[in-house]
């Protein structure tokens, strides 16, 4: 069954000086303060879209590298995922870098980074970004 997922932002003013909110509608969990400043200098209590992509990407690969070491025997104890969106002004989101440290037991380092690699590769945020460049750091804890 398919599920569809929404959010709004509310903007107000010109690009450099204005500001929005965006409004996770879906799950009503809030608002979350944006800006161009917060996206392109500090982010002083502000997120971005870059930052809600980083979410989004390291929930999903989390979830696809559980569901590969889980079905392939090898259940993972825990995944720690982080993901870093590189955004450069005037040339866009440059590239993704995962970081995922595990603890899997009866798996070893050599089959972790496979699974890994997997899951980067079919993770469905991973293909939907896939004009942007996404690497990866995959470690047993």
């Amino acid at each position: 069954m398919a599920t569809t997922r929404t959010a709004h932002t509310d903007w107000e003013g010109e690009l450099l000086s204005g500001s929005g909110t965006v409004t996770f509608d879906s799950s009503g969990i809030g608002s979350q303060p944006v800006s161009w400043p917060s996206r392109a200098e500090k982010a002083n209590g502000r997120t971005s879209p870059e930052e809600l992509i980083a979410a989004a990407h390291s929930s999903c690969f989390s979830m696809a590298l559980s569901h590969g070491l889980t079905g392939a025997g090898t259940p993972p104890t825990r995944l720690e995922t982080r993901a870093d969106v590189t955004f450069q002004p005037g040339e866009g989101i440059t590239g993704i870098h995962l970081t995922v440290r595990g603890e899997v037991p009866g798996l070893d380092a050599e089959g972790f980074q496979a699974a890994a690699e997997d899951a980067k590769k079919n993770c469905p945020v991973s293909q939907a970004l896939t004009g942007t460049e996404i690497t990866l750091t995959a470690e047993l804890a």
